[in-house]
């Protein structure tokens, strides 16, 4: 079984779920988890947290599976590519819902080519390309990223 590595941002949860939140992440993890929660500066009343994982192929959909749905939960993970898989991202809003991308080598959202071909016969195929990328996601998260003075800094451990 071929391990990799991932990032899960909570970008903002109600106090109240934190130990719901750590014991639905734990599950999915398979071992007891306690997340370094602090405030979230962009929605007072709200907290942020990440963690850092390790584990199989596949294991960012069996967290995503536990945590997807959860009303007042801002959240996104990251999957990184393998000599043996691509990567994977997903967001999770509460207004959006769930967004999963192909994340290639580089870092870059990879859409495939029946998902381009089909874009190109919608009604606005810019705009289904752009939801193709999860630029809604993205935009709406933007302001929750920014996790202000203080927040841990995170260096690349491989240079592109």
């Amino acid at each position: 079984m071929t391990n990799t590595r991932g990032v899960l941002y909570v970008h903002s949860a109600p106090s109240a779920l934190r130990p719901h939140l750590e014991w639905a992440v734990g599950g999915a993890f398979g071992v007891p988890v306690h997340l370094g929660w602090r405030p979230q500066p962009a929605e007072p009343g709200l907290q942020r947290t990440e963690y850092s994982w390790v584990g199989p192929v596949g294991l960012g959909a069996k967290v995503t599976s536990a945590l997807r749905g959860w009303d007042h939960l801002r959240f996104e993970l990251t999957e990184e590519p393998t000599a043996v898989s691509d990567g994977q991202r997903w967001m999770w809003t509460p207004r959006l819902g769930m967004f999963r991308g192909q994340v290639g080598i580089s870092g870059d959202i990879v859409v495939p080519e029946e998902r381009i071909r089909w874009a190109l016969a919608q009604d606005d195929p810019t705009a289904t390309m752009t939801e193709l990328l999860g630029e809604p996601w993205d935009a709406e998260l933007e302001v929750f990223r920014w996790a202000g003075e203080g927040a841990p800094v995170r260096w690349l451990h491989r240079a592109v």
